[in-house]
């Protein structure tokens, strides 16, 4: 049980990130999906190819860190992979606010919680870089 429990909280920053950005990617590799629930209208093949590339980026960060879950060689690259990904969206969110003007509540929620998992992966990997 205790080697269990410390496995959860090792990779506690990778498993939560995995369960945001899988879904968040065949959100955004979904038009219709994009349309209905966000109010986001796909109206070019151009737009609609950027967004299938986006989300075949994110499913492949997301492999990176299944790997870094079950594989602990890979953890450390994980780790910072997580954190450098996490920070820029949390960055490019905040430069948008600066220069656009506040998105709608979803995506100030998004931008808080990338500060935190790139700021707790962070700690995690002083913590755990043994």
């Amino acid at each position: 049980m205790k080697d269990t429990l410390k496995w959860v909280f090792k990779n506690l920053h990778l498993i939560i990130s995995v369960l945001i950005v899988v879904p968040t990617a065949i959100i955004y590799g979904s038009p219709s999906i994009l349309e209905e629930r966000l109010d986001i209208q796909v109206g070019s093949i151009d737009l609609a190819n950027l967004l299938k590339a986006i989300m075949c980026l994110y499913l492949g960060t997301s492999l990176v860190w299944i790997m870094g879950i079950w594989k602990p060689r890979y953890w450390k690259s994980a780790t910072q992979l997580n954190i450098l990904f996490m920070l820029s969206l949390a960055i490019g969110r905040t430069i948008s606010i600066m220069t656009d003007g506040l998105p709608t509540d979803g995506y100030i929620y998004g931008l808080i919680a990338e500060y935190i998992l790139g700021l707790f992966s962070i700690y995690q990997l002083k913590k755990y870089s043994y």
